[in-house]
């Protein structure tokens, strides 16, 4: 099956995910649970998943899925984080996101809330609504614009020449993008929460290892 076969599809999907969350975020009436790590969950994150299984099941049968919500340990197919972003989700904020992504090839982001859906394919290059991107060309930190979770990089937030504390798929893509030249997560993502990133990361240009997103010209030996 081609690469682009396998990108329709996953566009596909995201068609899906996002007409199951927009029609149920800000709802009066979302039921939203604790999980056991204490992270929220939503009818929508559980919807989501449930019906891309379904499909990729009746579609693509015999192809792993691995998800956050019931799990998997093959990485070799799908892997689906119904909504990057949750608590976003459960409090009206619009930055959040479905990931899909098929094994390290097919990468597709969709933040409907925010209008936009990032893609990728190895070799063919990285998207947003269709339009090719690409990181930003700046080397030094002192003129970078540094996207951090908390405290997660003092030392180059010190020196940068513009920091804001956005984390998840949002940093990432703004990298992707050109926006921004430097964006530092939580460590140890899950890998739902980051199987698209490297594609589309790599295929705009840019580097991304271990949560840790950037243009590769940034001198990053900091963080290590």
């Amino acid at each position: 099956m081609r690469p682009d076969d396998d990108l329709t599809f996953a566009l596909s999907l995201a068609d899906d995910a996002d007409a199951i969350t927009l029609a149920r975020f800000r709802a009066a009436d979302l039921r939203v649970e604790t999980k056991p790590d204490l992270t929220p969950v939503s009818e929508a994150d559980r919807a989501v998943e449930t019906a891309l299984r379904e499909r990729i099941e009746r579609e693509r049968p015999g192809q792993p899925v691995l998800g956050e919500e019931e799990g998997g340990d093959d990485t070799s197919g799908w892997i689906l984080d119904p909504i990057d972003g949750t608590r976003n989700y459960t409090r009206g904020i619009p930055i959040w996101a479905t990931l899909i992504a098929y094994a390290d090839r097919v990468a597709v982001v969709s933040a409907p809330a925010l209008g936009r859906r990032w893609w990728a394919v190895r070799g063919q290059g990285a998207y947003v609504n269709g339009d090719p991107i690409r990181v930003s060309r700046i080397e030094r930190i002192e003129d970078a614009t540094v996207l951090v979770r908390a405290r997660s990089a003092p030392a180059l937030a010190a020196k940068a020449w513009h920091v804001r504390g956005l984390g998840d798929f949002w940093a990432h893509m703004l990298v992707a993008e050109g926006a921004a030249e430097l964006a530092v997560d939580a460590p140890g993502l899950a890998i739902w929460d980051s199987a698209p990133l490297p594609v589309i990361l790599e295929e705009a240009g840019g580097r991304y290892e271990d949560s840790v997103s950037w243009n590769g010209r940034i001198d990053v030996s900091e963080l290590r």
